[in-house]
């Protein structure tokens, strides 16, 4: 089963299961109402009527207000190739955060922000909450992810780098391609090892397995847990394998025109094309246009 955001003609989000070979999807429920009850509507799913996907436009089934949380530095191999390779691995794990805007799905352009060389690839799994967590054990916090997701953490590393934080580097407009959720149970312990890779025109850049992981799912959700109340809806990136665009002699970013696919295996695929900062510019004016 995949799970997809749907977006309707009056702005409305539906939530929707999509068939196996992509051809159709059934609606769930909308968006607000899938996430009150996300389990119940998973288990219903199959029941509804099936529309072709072709006259549907696919959105991130991500509600405006849902945090979405990103670990970094979470593989050893990563952390050995880059900037922090001669730090000591903290016992927590490094969080930052996403906004929700900047999401987008399989299949959309991601411009490269004015000023950046390129932006860089990091392939990873998403988990998707789907219960109230306060104060969770590490058990907890895993029997309550409702999902997987493939993800693309692509990065302005320029933008990233310019203060001790990596908000701004990381939520350039559509940098965040996010695949159909697959339920947790269709994909089991993230523990087991699937594998994540990323290709770059068609060319391996990173094969990592997610055996190889610091901090686990569980681990990291509970610990959020004990500073913020985390809720249906909200996201768990976790992190990306070495073999990132920046850590490489000589320094290789994806261009306009370069195709990106992350896969990870029994999750799934996602493939996005980089285009020029023209595309964000154009995109811009016409939001200011049907604003005013």
């Amino acid at each position: 089963m995949r799970i997809v955001g749907i977006l309707e003609q009056d702005g409305q989000v539906n939530v929707a299961s999509l068939s196996d070979d992509g051809h159709t999807a059934q609606i769930l429920a909308s968006l607000e109402e899938f996430w009150s009850s996300p389990s119940g509507y998973l288990d219903g799913a199959g029941r509804g009527k099936p529309v072709p996907a072709t006259d549907l436009q696919f959105v991130p089934p991500v509600l405006p207000g849902a945090r979405v949380i990103c670990i970094g530095l979470n593989y050893l191999k990563h952390v050995a190739e880059g900037t922090y390779r001669d730090a000591q691995l903290p016992e927590y794990p490094t969080l930052f955060a996403r906004w929700t805007q900047s999401l987008s799905v399989d299949g959309a352009e991601v411009p490269v922000p004015s000023g950046e060389d390129g932006l860089d690839w990091e392939g990873e799994i998403v988990a998707w909450v789907g219960g109230t967590l306060v104060d969770a054990t590490a058990d907890e916090a895993l029997e309550a992810v409702l999902g997987y997701s493939a993800f693309n953490d692509l990065t302005a590393r320029r933008a990233q780098k310019l203060t001790s934080q990596w908000i701004l580097g990381k939520n350039p407009d559509k940098s965040g391609p996010l695949g159909p959720m697959v339920p947790a149970a269709e994909v089991g312990d993230l523990r087991d090892g699937p594998q994540v890779t990323t290709k770059v025109n068609g060319e391996l850049v990173q094969d990592g397995n997610t055996s190889e992981m610091v901090y686990t799912v569980g681990e990291t959700l509970a610990h959020i847990s004990r500073t913020f109340t985390l809720r249906p809806g909200d996201l768990l990136a976790t992190g990306t394998p070495s073999g990132v665009g920046y850590a490489r002699e000589p320094q290789w970013l994806l261009q306009p025109g370069d195709t990106v696919e992350v896969e990870v295996e029994r999750i799934g695929k996602i493939s996005n094309r980089i285009v020029g900062n023209e595309a964000r510019q154009a995109a811009g004016h016409t939001r200011d246009a049907v604003v005013r």
